[in-house]
C-alpha cells in the first residue's frame, strides 16, 4: 500500500490505495513509519518525493476500515509518555526528522490525516484544482497526528482554527493564500522537478543545516503539543456528542449535540 522507490538521489514515496483515493488503513500507518525509518538511514538519499497513486493524493482516513478493529485505535494512539509521538503522529512528524528535503506533490483529494502527512512535508507542491481539508471535526474528532505542531509555523491562529472548525475542503488557491501551500501550479511533475533540481545543485549539508536551523527558529512547544492532542482525541472517542457527530456525518440531520464538558 506504500511504495518506495530509490533512484538518483531521490526517493519517491507512494501512498498507493487507488480504489480508496489511497485513503488510510492502519497499515499504511506501520509502513509509512517504516519507510521513513529507511530513508532515515539510506545516507545515499538526496531528498524525497511524497506523493499518491493516481489522480488523488489521500481521501484521508479509511473509518470503517481503521475504527472496524479497536484494538487498531489503541495502537495508533498509544505512547509510553504524553509527549512522546505516537503512530499517527510518527506519520506526520517522521519527515521532519529526516535532514534532507521533503516534497508533498499533491494532485486531486488531500483531505483529513492526508493533509496532515502533507503539512509534515517541508514543501507542499499543489495542482491547480486540488482540494485541501481538515476534516476531522466532521466525525466530531480533532486533528491528532501532530498536524498542530506544524500549523504553527504555517498559517495564523484565527486561520488554523477556523481551518480545523468548519472542515470543509478549501481550494488550492485558498490554502496558498493561508500558508499551507508553497506553490500552485498546473503539473505538479514539471514543478516537483523544478525544485528538485534546485535542491539538488545545493551541498547536502548546507540543507541539512538550513532545515535544521528553520525548524529551531520555528519551534513550537511540540511535546506539550502532541500530549494535548492525544488526550483531547481520547476523551473525544468516548464522548457522547463524538457518536451523534459521527451520525451527523452519514446524513442525519435531527441530532442535536448536549452542552459541551469542560475543557
Amino acid at each position: 500500500m506504500i511504495k518506495l522507490e530509490k533512484k538518483q538521489g531521490i526517493a519517491t514515496v507512494t501512498l498507493n490505495r487507488v480504489e480508496k483515493q489511497n485513503a488510510l488503513s492502519f497499515t499504511m500507518f506501520i509502513e509509512l513509519n517504516k519507510v521513513i525509518k529507511n530513508i532515515k538511514k539510506d545516507a545515499n538519499i538526496r531528498a524525497v518525493v511524497l506523493t499518491g497513486e493516481g489522480e488523488h493524493f489521500c481521501a484521508g482516513l479509511d473509518i470503517n476500515a481503521v475504527m472496524a478493529s479497536p484494538i487498531n485505535i489503541i495502537k495508533l494512539l498509544f505512547k509510553w509518555l504524553p509527549g512522546n509521538q505516537n503512530l499517527a503522529q510518527k506519520v506526520v512528524l517522521g519527515w521532519q526528522s529526516l535532514s534532507v528535503p521533503v516534497i508533498a506533490k499533491i494532485n486531486g483529494n488531500c483531505l483529513g490525516g492526508g493533509l496532515q502527512i502533507a503539512l509534515g512535508a517541508d514543501y507542499r507542491i499543489v495542482h491547480h484544482d486540488a482540494k485541501l481539508a481538515i476534516m476531522e471535526a466532521r466525525w466530531g474528532l480533532c486533528p491528532d497526528m501532530g498536524a498542530n505542531v506544524m500549523l504553527s509555523g504555517l498559517v495564523k491562529r484565527d486561520q488554523a482554527l477556523w481551518l480545523a472548525s468548519h472542515a470543509n475542503p478549501i481550494n488550492a488557491q485558498h490554502a496558498f493564500e493561508l500558508g499551507l501551500v508553497t506553490k500552485t501550479t498546473d503539473d505538479t511533475d514539471k514543478a516537483t522537478k523544478e525544485m528538485l533540481d534546485t535542491l539538488l545543485a545545493r551541498s547536502p549539508d548546507t540543507l541539512a543545516a538550513i532545515k535544521r536551523v528553520t525548524q529551531q527558529s520555528y519551534k513550537a512547544p511540540a511535546r506539550k503539543i502532541l500530549a494535548k492532542e492525544t488526550w483531547s482525541q481520547i476523551r473525544l472517542l468516548i464522548n457522547p456528542n463524538t457518536k451523534k457527530a459521527i451520525a451527523k456525518a452519514k446524513g442525519k440531520a435531527d441530532i442535536e449535540f448536549t452542552n459541551a464538558k469542560r475543557w
